[in-house]
């Protein structure tokens, strides 16, 4: 009787310790999406009243795991009965990442405004605001959908080899992290400016007038390392998944210089067909 405990102690103990490695892996894997992720919703989720801001972050939060509890017992099943798919959802959501990155790069350099929502929502009243907020929370939910898909499915490539249960502990803890850690994050950063204008209350006001300033330079940051993130990510998705493309690669360049100039040519001819694609539907509607 007690060494059957102590059996079933031991094969707790492996099962916890190969899943904490596989975790650790899969965070690494999905470590640069996470921090897209992190740029994008924290872009998404600023523009609101000051009173608002955390009640729709908390609503994004709650659209987010709605998302993670639609897309993670798919992609179980997917990874047993067809696992093949997996690598293919990969790749086409490394061509839409790759594709929101060159868009953000030509938004940059056609200057178009970025802050359309932000003055609708300055220019609101009572009765449209609830209206306004739940349109631009339906684009962030929108948003982390797709990402989702793109952190669940990488995190799942890099356990594939592993027993189902450390799959579903390991992706789901992952998944989790994507959740609470990224809109955790997002909360303190739309809060910054509190913090400055607390500062100012206690007449420390050049402290107070720093932390109000650092919150746009920040969200600007963020987005300019969100882009690349986006490229980087989409150019090694590609490059690791695809042979042709993996052997064409120069070996003497370092893979993130490979996976970089991969992610910009390939993110622009995306971009290119989307727009064409575009063009011939308004044509023909």
């Amino acid at each position: 009787m007690a060494s059957g405990i102590f059996a079933l102690l031991d094969d707790i103990a492996i099962l916890a310790d190969d899943i904490a490695v596989s975790t650790k892996i899969a965070t690494q894997k999905t470590a640069a999406i996470l921090g897209d992720d992190l740029a994008v919703n924290a872009e998404k989720a600023t523009g609101f009243k000051q009173d608002r801001e955390l009640k729709v972050i908390w609503e994004i939060t709650k659209g987010s795991l709605k998302n993670k509890a639609i897309i993670l017992p798919i992609a179980f099943i997917l990874s047993s009965v067809a696992p093949w798919l997996i690598t293919i959802i990969l790749v086409l959501g490394g061509l839409f990442l790759l594709y929101e990155g060159a868009e953000k790069i030509e938004e940059y350099f056609h200057k178009k405004s970025n802050n359309n929502d932000e003055e609708i929502l300055k220019n609101s009243t009572n009765e449209n605001i609830v209206e306004i907020e739940k349109e631009k929370i339906k684009s962030a939910v929108f948003t982390d959908f797709i990402l989702s898909i793109e952190i669940i499915v990488l995190a799942l490539t890099t356990v594939l080899d592993k027993p189902l249960t450390t799959q579903i502990i390991s992706t789901t803890i992952v998944a989790l992290i994507a959740t609470f850690g990224v809109y955790g994050i997002v909360a303190l950063i739309v809060r910054i400016d509190n913090l400055g204008f607390w500062f100012i209350k206690k007449e420390k006001i050049s402290l107070g007038n720093f932390f109000i300033a650092l919150m746009p330079k920040l969200i600007m940051v963020l987005s300019i390392v969100g882009t690349v993130a986006m490229i980087l990510v989409g150019g090694g998705i590609l490059s690791h998944n695809i042979d042709l493309i993996h052997h064409f690669l120069p070996t003497s360049i370092p893979s993130i210089i490979n996976d970089l100039v991969l992610g910009l040519i390939i993110g622009f001819i995306v971009l290119f067909v989307v727009h064409k694609l575009k063009g011939l539907r308004k044509t023909f509607s």
